[in-house]
């Protein structure tokens, strides 16, 4: 049995649609992640060496140069009690890996 000419373009349309929502969503999870997770991130390396009381993070990515290389990255800082009182640390974090670039 031959499909009529109709069902043929209806298809391959349908074929297409689904292959590019493919790559289209391949894509978008490519892209890096999500502000939460990178401070999810950093709160549990800073947890292996004592509970922290504060963390916040600047949700867009931006522009960061590092050895004369360029990253999109999270900013933020964690802030832990010690003996000494309140200490407070900002981070840089890679918006695509998730990797800490910076601690001060």
């Amino acid at each position: 049995m031959t499909c009529p000419m109709n069902w043929k373009k209806f298809l391959i349309g349908v074929s297409v649609g689904f292959a590019s929502a493919y790559l289209l969503n391949k894509t978008m999870s490519d892209k890096g992640i999500s502000a939460e997770k990178a401070l999810r991130n950093v709160k549990n390396a800073f947890k292996q060496n004592g509970p922290i009381s504060g963390s916040w993070i600047h949700m867009v990515p931006e522009e960061y140069t590092k050895n004369q290389i360029l990253y999109k990255v999270y900013k933020g800082g964690i802030s832990r009690e010690t003996a000494e009182g309140l200490k407070q640390h900002e981070f840089v974090v890679d918006a695509t890996t998730g990797t800490i670039l910076e601690i001060n």
